[in-house]
């Protein structure tokens, strides 16, 4: 998903684009984490950019994807960018414990 919203559009309020845009974005994630995962793959991870255009976007995790939009909204910006990649994730094993150690963590 790429995809720049307008917050100034004649005859619509400000604050309703920003919870639509807001809607869609989510609506999208959850779209994506539907979909049937390749084999090996454990879950869909994302590679999430947010800006205020293309070229000034900047990397940022999912979870703090809608802060950035909202930073971005309370500067003033009139428009901002979203990039939401899905690509298949593996989880890496945890280190185990030594439990009987004489070593206190």
């Amino acid at each position: 998903m790429k995809k720049t919203y307008t917050l100034n559009i004649e005859g619509k309020n400000r604050d309703r684009l920003l919870d639509a845009s807001k809607h869609d974005i989510r609506k999208y994630v959850k779209r994506e984490r539907t979909k049937v995962l390749p084999e090996g793959a454990d879950f869909w991870d994302f590679d999430c950019k947010v800006g205020i255009s293309v070229a000034s976007s900047s990397p940022v995790h999912l979870a703090e994807i809608m802060a950035a939009v909202d930073a971005l909204v309370t500067d003033g910006a009139d428009q901002f960018y979203v990039e939401i990649t899905s690509k298949p994730g593996h989880r890496a094993a945890r280190p185990v414990a030594l439990e009987n150690s004489d070593i206190a963590p």
